[in-house]
């Protein structure tokens, strides 16, 4: 495991974030959200204390908490007084190591697993971004972490004690620590709580096939939801930073090309965005529009249209407006140890490195328009997977093969 840290001595905080190499690309083709079952089934109880002791004793520390799961790690993160960091690590130190995986609380995880599933269907637009990941990424890099009604109902005890036993552990692991902290006494703490933890063999993942290009899912509605999705380059590839701003000036903020063409100046939809998804070795732009049925075939071919035009390049202005908003996000994050951690562990995660704070205002600074012209020139918007969801299915005219 690699501990990774960053003091913030003016906070009176820390907070961590504990990554396991425990991601949905692991779980057996038959065995959606077998990932999320078993991180819910962590939680419930580890070392010396039973469930009700673990939430109560988190309570009583202040930690606030979360737990995650994505395509390839299970997170756990908290923060708390910087006194306190200590004790809420030996708790999730429990959580990685010694989880009591209760037989006896599998079938109320097992409704949590359900709510969750039918919350997506809830939100649709959430739904439609789910899918777009799923059939644009080769599986099982789209793989949904909610899994699916067939297989949360089919999975017992052994199938989540065997996950966790090849999945926790710490060669692949990463933990980022932020805020006031003294970092002898944390390497100390964390070797006492972590150090014995055992290694084992990481198995690998084996790609598939990438779902179709064009997908409609058919709900009787009044709305229409809209995802459309293209390659762009990872976190780790030196021409990340030039992506990043096309992807902010496309669809970041209500000054974006986005928000501007197809909500303020059209009025064909209620929310429009665009958002930056990247794994280890690939990426994606996933763009989004909620809109209604009548309006939802004009509201795509303008969305098209703003992709084909991104690739002509952006102009000055939109960059300036681009950076005053990062640097506002730079000078948040100096203000939360969460933040803080999540982002030196993700960093640790791409790059095996950290990136100071300083470093990216530096990166930032030198994004000129020519040199993110450049990059579009090279790999501009195309070869689009489009996911819609609503009563009908829209045509699509440009950018598919």
């Amino acid at each position: 495991m690699v501990l990774v840290a960053e003091p913030m001595p003016w906070l009176d905080s820390a907070a961590f974030t504990l990554l396991v190499p425990a991601g949905c690309v692991h779980e057996p083709a038959d065995c959606g959200g077998l990932t999320s079952f078993t991180c819910e089934m962590a939680l419930r109880g580890a070392g010396p204390r039973d469930s009700r002791r673990f939430i109560e004793d988190l309570d009583n520390l202040g930690v606030e908490w979360s737990d995650s799961v994505s395509t390839a790690r299970t997170g756990f993160s908290g923060a708390t007084v910087a006194g306190n960091l200590p004790t809420a690590l030996e708790i999730f130190a429990d959580v990685v190591q010694r989880p009591h995986l209760p037989e006896d609380q599998l079938e109320a995880a097992r409704l949590v697993m359900f709510q969750e599933l039918r919350a997506v269907e809830d939100e649709p637009a959430q739904k439609v971004m789910i899918e777009a990941q799923r059939h644009y990424y080769p599986d099982p890099w789209g793989r949904p972490s909610q899994g699916n009604e067939e297989a949360i109902e089919a999975i017992g005890i052994e199938p989540i004690r065997r996950h966790f036993g090849l999945h926790y552990r710490p060669n692949g692991a990463i933990l980022g620590v932020a805020g006031r902290l003294d970092w002898p006494e944390l390497k100390d703490t964390v070797e006492r709580l972590l150090g014995g933890w055992d290694s084992r063999q990481a198995p690998g993942v084996v790609d598939g096939v990438a779902g179709k290009k064009v997908e409609h899912l058919e709900q009787e509605t009044k709305q229409t939801h809209i995802a459309v999705a293209y390659d762009t380059v990872p976190y780790r590839d030196p021409d990340y930073f030039q992506a990043w701003g096309a992807v902010g000036v496309l669809g970041s903020g209500m000054s974006s090309r986005l928000f501007t063409e197809v909500r303020e100046r059209r009025g064909l939809c209620y929310h429009v965005d665009a958002s930056y998804h990247s794994l280890l070795d690939r990426a994606g732009v996933f763009c989004y529009a909620g809109t209604s049925a009548e309006r939802a075939q004009e509201t795509l071919d303008v969305m098209l249209a703003v992709l084909s035009d991104l690739g002509r390049g952006i102009e000055a202005a939109e960059l300036d407006r681009l950076k005053a908003r990062i640097k506002s996000g730079l000078i948040m994050q100096q203000e939360s140890s969460t933040a803080r951690s999540s982002m030196i562990a993700s960093d640790w995660y791409h790059l095996g490195r950290v990136r100071t704070l300083d470093e990216v205002s530096r990166i930032v600074d030198g994004l000129t328009p020519e040199s993110i012209n450049a990059y579009l020139a090279r790999r501009p918007p195309r070869d689009y997977t489009i996911v819609t969801l609503g009563p009908r299915p829209l045509e699509v005219n440009i950018g598919v093969r």
